[in-house]
């Protein structure tokens, strides 16, 4: 009797360790694709994940702090407080908007093999994190040009892209999930986009903000993860529990709400693919 409950475990375990080696083969090969198919017949290839986020800056550091005359004494470097916020929510927005149409775009796949659905949205948003940490280089340029060196602080990165990760992971599943039975939001989200760009701090300082606006931002999730990156890389400290709460809150909360309505509709997809 005991011997048969051990085998019932052990091919049960070895059914999950298939499963989930299978899952990981799954992502693995969708992010290739995707970074293969990004960067094909691209003479400069990768090197605009750098590039990219590099002219940004300069433009809207150029506009902002020449034109509009946009500073703050608070502020070491204005250049670097402009890349971190840009690449930390272009995370966010590429991760979003590519996962969002995830399902549909695997209609064809869906469609024929027997598949997790959730790994597509999840793959966008492993690609968007790939893209990031490319990005990232971009960034040591800028604070290698500015005069501000990374420290030890920049250990803490791993646990931001956690944090980040099961937002994007969660929102991506939300959208992935409602943009099958409802078009429209595919066209809504980058105008929502647009404006959470424009009440994000990410190229104006906050202290401009008035009082009640300054309240609201504490609702913006986005909000409390560009402060965080700007903590490690351009104040260089660590950021203290309430932020680290807030993040890790906003990215449960928002995993949580994907996960749940991913689950209680991903049945009906294939009727609506």
């Amino acid at each position: 009797m005991e011997e048969a409950i051990q085998d019932q475990t052990s091919d049960s375990r070895n059914a999950w360790d298939t499963e989930r080696n299978k899952s990981v083969f799954i992502l693995r090969q969708l992010v290739l694709r995707d970074f293969k198919l990004k960067y094909r017949r691209s003479f400069l290839g990768v090197a605009w994940s750098v590039l990219n986020p590099l002219f940004m800056m300069l433009v809207m550091a150029a506009v902002f702090s020449m034109m509009m005359r946009f500073s703050s004494d608070g502020i070491p470097s204005y250049p670097l407080y402009i890349i971190l916020g840009n690449v930390t929510f272009s995370l966010m927005s590429d991760s979003t908007s590519q996962g969002m149409g995830s399902i549909l775009g695997a209609a064809s796949l869906l469609k024929k093999v027997r598949i997790r659905r959730w790994l597509f949205p999840v793959e966008k948003v492993l690609f968007a994190m790939v893209n990031f940490t490319i990005s990232l280089i971009a960034v040591l340029i800028v604070m290698f040009a500015v005069g501000v060196h990374p420290t030890w602080t920049a250990i803490m990165l791993p646990i931001f892209l956690v944090y980040l990760g099961l937002f994007c992971v969660g929102l991506s599943m939300l959208l992935s999930a409602v943009s099958v039975f409802f078009r429209d939001v595919m066209h809504m989200w980058s105008v929502i986009l647009t404006a959470w760009t424009y009440a994000t701090p990410l190229f104006y300082p906050a202290e401009i903000l008035p009082p009640w606006m300054m309240s609201l931002e504490q609702f913006n999730p986005m909000y409390h993860y560009v402060c965080y990156i700007r903590e490690l890389l351009l104040y260089q400290r660590i950021p203290g529990l309430e932020l680290n709460v807030a993040c890790l809150v906003c990215g449960l909360v928002m995993f949580v709400i994907g996960l749940f309505v991913f689950r209680k509709t991903e049945h009906r997809f294939i009727l609506f693919i």
